[in-house]
């Protein structure tokens, strides 16, 4: 699991695309809403409008590389501590998990309709919302994966910076390598540096901002891409049949145009993982994230009933996989994306590589149409899905969820 959230916000409300799904299991209409629920009257079918001001008089916009300030093996400055009034950010140590993260056999998932593994894949995204996945094909090629990511983490700072995700080094942008935004001189900043792709759909793939260091970088992106796409199909395909839709129901709601993104996530050593964080509690934005993880050192904590649980580190060549509040609200809550965050480590760099799948921006999203009936009606409201990422961002900076307010 990882961050997916405002960082995409800026990019995908300049998207522009021309085609749209269809599918036989649409969306229902909801509800329009005739105003945002911070009640300004502003609206939210219309595309937000960000300025681009000149950074240069404001440094404190352009923040450091964290792995440069851990090199030093100075204390993080006040930028990176949590405070006290911080929501869901105390209690770094995390409680055991009190059982198991359940792992699915996605090959006996797949291609022989076991009714175990179905057990086990419909206990795993009503209780905790994310699983493991072995018997996924992927097992030969992660072990590249992290380790061209690691080559280009290693690599000088100012071959890393060619890929920057500041235009001009003031103006800030999703692709590249770097930081979060910026956005105000009080913002708590993550301890941790990131690169950003876009690989879908394939034709807007930006790739100046595709590392040519380590030279095996691209090749093993992209096949790492065509692989992680089957698996998800594979996984909604599971997952509509424990909603009793069609097969491919959940498949079709992804069209041509639909966005998918790579984030590769490196965090230095931190000299006080007791008051630090690698990345701010959040629940993934997008419908599904395949999640590569360190399988050396943990990290990931996910919140369950008020508590803090520590997901272990990973083995025998699994893939995380976790639901986004996308997915939440296709299937009529009933699948819950859950709330997550990154401790960092004293003494051990941690890296993760994330996969995350969402829908086309100009698609509407809302409760999957097959779903309802006169006892299960939409518990949501329709909107389309580009404004849902800005309402998303505005929510979250409160701490709360932005599918909770959009409850009928």
């Amino acid at each position: 699991m990882s961050s997916c959230g405002w960082w995409l916000v800026y990019s995908l409300m300049t998207v522009r695309t021309e085609k749209k799904t269809t599918s036989s299991c649409l969306v229902q209409p909801l509800p329009s809403r005739e105003h945002n629920s911070q009640g300004d009257g502003e609206d939210l079918d219309q595309p937000r409008k960000y300025p681009r001001s000149p950074m240069a008089d404001e440094s404190w916009r352009l923040p450091n590389s964290v792995q440069q300030l851990a090199a030093t093996g100075q204390e993080p400055s006040g930028r990176y501590l949590l405070r006290e009034d911080e929501p869901l950010g105390r209690n770094l140590a995390g409680a055991e998990m009190p059982e198991a993260v359940p792992v699915i056999d996605l090959g006996l998932l797949s291609a022989s309709n076991d009714a175990d593994e179905a057990a086990k894949l419909r206990s795993a995204l009503q209780t905790w919302g994310f699983f493991q996945v072995s018997n996924h094909g992927m097992e030969a090629l992660m072990d590249s994966v992290m380790t061209t990511s690691r080559e280009f983490f290693r690599l000088p700072i100012e071959e890393k910076r060619k890929y920057s995700n500041l235009i001009d080094g003031k103006h800030f942008q999703i692709e590249g390598y770097g930081n979060d935004q910026v956005k105000t001189q009080d913002q708590r900043l993550d301890w941790s540096d990131r690169l950003h792709l876009k690989v879908e759909p394939e034709d807007e793939r930006n790739l100046a901002h595709w590392p040519i260091h380590p030279e095996s970088f691209r090749d093993v992106l992209h096949e790492y891409t065509l692989k992680s796409k089957r698996i998800k199909d594979d996984i909604l395909r599971a997952m509509a049949k424990l909603l009793d839709l069609e097969e491919d129901c959940l498949v079709n709601q992804f069209s041509d145009r639909a966005l998918t993104y790579a984030r590769f996530n490196y965090y230095p050593p931190c000299p006080r993982p007791d008051l630090v964080l690698g990345i701010k509690p959040h629940s993934d934005v997008f419908a599904l994230t395949v999640l590569l993880m360190d399988k050396d050192v943990a990290g990931l904590q996910v919140l369950r009933d008020g508590t803090w649980y520590s997901v272990p580190a990973v083995s025998n060549y699994t893939l995380m996989i976790n639901v986004g509040v996308t997915m939440e609200i296709m299937t009529n809550g009933v699948f819950r994306g859950p709330v997550h965050r990154v401790v960092t480590n004293a003494e051990k760099e941690r890296m993760s590589v994330a996969v995350f799948y969402g829908m086309d921006p100009e698609k509407e999203i809302g409760p999957i149409a097959d779903m309802l009936n006169e006892e299960q009606p939409a518990r949501y409201r329709k909107m389309k899905n580009k404004d849902f990422l800005v309402a998303h961002y505005e929510y979250f900076t409160r701490g709360e969820r932005v599918v909770d307010a959009l409850r009928i």
